[in-house]
């Protein structure tokens, strides 16, 4: 199979338009468009639907717009570990990290643990959400992402790394019991306006299970999906908000908040997670081996923290 194929139709169904992407790939338009009819040729199949606003691909292009994302990936990843037989590993590497989690603050500690050791990996590191991030590596476009275990997910095999403890971060005056770092119960929550994620991330789910639980209503104001506007809106006073700790510390000054523990605890489990369905390069490898070290001690340290 001729692999210039594959990545310009990728390139035609990402442009939305053989015009477009002939432009993008430096091709005269008849040539992109005669390597199309070959593909479909090679196939026996109409890969793609051509009208007036350009081309989108049909149920069979769909199927080979996921496979050769994945064929393409595993031929740039062989490329590069090919090139560097007998010296230093070299390829660029992605890794997602799940927003409003604890292991946010690794991302730091990785990336300077990566260059110190394999200045020639390329790391590219992707905060977002579960889905997307399961997404992208179930179509080969990512290599890894600590995520929250809402497993099992088709494609993605999931290795625990840690277990998070929710708490509520309010602005002051927001009239909660106790003082920061006491202890609340869901039932001296009730009524508290919470600035959440949407309904299908992790915490959000967890939070409203608890509620559930106790018998009381969550009294979500507001969806937030941006980590830097919850920041903001908890800092001017729209609402509290339910997160790890150190996630609270890393996104706003939690000086001035008030925060409180949840009883009985809120938990969430993060996990490394990595395509089921291929194999991870060299370079990407030993990026996990670093990002598990990276974790690990991460957790040691919080653990000394918590015991002084």
């Amino acid at each position: 199979m001729d692999t210039r194929r594959l990545f310009s139709f990728v390139r035609i169904v990402d442009a939305g338009s053989i015009t477009r992407a002939a432009d993008i790939l430096h091709i005269a338009q008849p040539a992109l468009s005669q390597q199309m009819t070959a593909l479909e040729a090679q196939f026996g199949q109409q890969l793609l639907i051509r009208h007036k606003q350009g081309v989108e691909p049909t149920d069979a292009g769909r199927a080979l717009y996921r496979h050769a994302q994945i064929i393409l990936r595993q031929v740039q990843s062989a490329q590069a570990e090919v090139s560097v037989v007998g010296r230093e590993l070299a390829g660029g590497v992605s890794v997602g990290l799940a927003p409003y989690s604890t292991v946010n603050a690794i991302a730091l500690p990785l990336l300077t643990a990566v260059r110190e050791r394999y200045p020639s990996i390329l790391l590219h590191i992707n905060e977002n959400f579960g889905g997307v991030l399961s997404e992208a590596m179930m179509t080969g476009r990512m290599d890894m992402a600590l995520l929250y275990d809402a497993g099992p997910i088709k494609g993605v095999t999931f290795e625990r790394l840690l277990t998070e403890e929710l708490m509520v971060v309010a602005p002051t005056g927001t009239g909660l019991p106790g003082t920061t770092g006491s202890v609340v119960s869901i039932a001296q929550l009730k009524g508290l306006p919470l600035l959440l994620p949407g309904p299908m991330h992790t915490i959000r789910k967890v939070v409203e299970q608890a509620y559930d639980h106790a018998l009381e209503h969550a009294h979500v104001v507001g969806e937030v999906e941006s980590v830097a506007l919850m920041a903001q809106a908890v800092r001017n006073g729209l609402g509290a908000t339910v997160l790890p700790l150190s996630a609270a510390r890393r996104i706003m000054t939690v000086e001035n908040l008030e925060l409180r523990r949840i009883e009985p605890a809120i938990t969430v489990q993060v996990s490394l997670g990595t395509p089921t369905n291929q194999p991870l390069s060299k370079p990407a490898e030993a990026v996990r081996e670093i990002l598990r070290a990276v974790v690990a001690n991460y957790v040691r340290n919080s653990a000394g923290r918590t015991a002084q």
